[in-house]
């Protein structure tokens, strides 16, 4: 049993408010999911020469001590990549001119233990072990910006609870799922995506979907055709909330037994496991609020 939830602000006057009015629901989905907890937010996009990482430190010796400054004087020495900073406990983004792979490939040589959260041009990610409220105060989820974001609670069922196998999942740049449920055949799944090259890193079966999505979407399907596919690739009881760039997208298996609630208004789109964690939303008195049907699709644009 896990919780998700996703916000989609569609007024930019309001990106501001995208970490506060998340907080509340993340800490709502707490009896759902006390093991650990993340956030993926997407923010103005970087020009199209930088990309930036979301890093964790936790799992090297120094933690939260972790020397981010001399990563990047050694990164910017070898790549001439001009990386700055910006820190938060043992969580850093690194934000460089040029691709990612040589900047990703540089840091796995040279500090192993760093865990390499996400890639792209908007989406910062933050995951760790903890509960919601611990979680969100330990990188002031509450000050977070952007127009959109995908946050998940984990009550771990089938793997480790460690920082890598917390959700959200990431893939490829400016991608991210989070799940509720399990999936039968995760093995099946990397077994048939990792003689095409995709490699995996942990044992959770929520990183199977997330590759196999991303490696439609590389392949040049439309976000809907990635999800038909998965439909008929995927199997098990699941709901997933995707992110994109510009998108939030929500489905469920054919037998819709994880919970979703939907509610939207002309200000807003808010995704939860419960509709607790909706209750407090200006303005949710007036919103339509449905429960997505099994085995549909739900895109909502920015």
């Amino acid at each position: 049993m896990c919780g998700i939830v996703g916000l989609l602000l569609k007024k930019p006057a309001m990106h501001a408010q995208l970490g506060e009015l998340m907080v509340p629901m993340l800490i709502g989905m707490h009896d759902r999911g006390p093991d650990s907890a993340g956030m993926a937010v997407f923010g103005q996009p970087l020009p199209e020469s930088q990309r930036k990482v979301s890093l964790y430190s936790g799992l090297t010796d120094a933690a939260a001590a972790y020397d981010w400054v001399g990563l990047a004087d050694a990164l910017n020495a070898d790549l001439k990549v001009k990386a700055h900073i910006q820190t938060k406990g043992n969580h850093a983004i690194f934000t460089f001119d040029g691709p990612a792979d040589p900047v990703k490939a540089f840091i796995k040589a040279y500090e192993a233990k760093l865990h390499i959260l996400s890639t792209g041009r908007r989406i910062d990610l933050y995951k760790d072990i903890g509960t919601p409220a611990q979680v969100a105060e330990r990188y002031d989820f509450s000050k977070l910006v952007g127009s959109h974001l995908v946050g998940h609670t984990r009550m771990a069922t089938e793997s480790a609870v460690t920082p890598d196998r917390a959700h959200p999942f990431t893939a490829g740049e400016d991608f991210c799922l989070v799940h509720n449920g399990s999936l039968s055949n995760p093995n099946g799944v990397r077994r048939m995506l990792e003689p095409r090259g995709i490699k995996f890193e942990t044992d959770n079966d929520t990183e199977a979907a997330c590759r196999f999505l991303e490696w439609r979407l590389r392949e040049g399907d439309d976000l809907h055709g990635a999800l038909q596919k998965a439909f008929e690739a995927l199997d098990g009881f699941y709901t997933f909330l995707m992110g994109t760039p510009t998108e939030l997208a929500l489905i469920r298996d054919p037998f819709a037994c994880k919970p979703a609630v939907v509610a939207e208004t002309d200000d807003f789109v808010a995704i939860a496991s419960e509709f607790r964690s909706l209750a407090h939303l200006p303005g949710i008195s007036h919103a339509t609020v449905f429960e997505p049907a099994p085995e549909e699709m739900y895109v909502w644009k920015i």
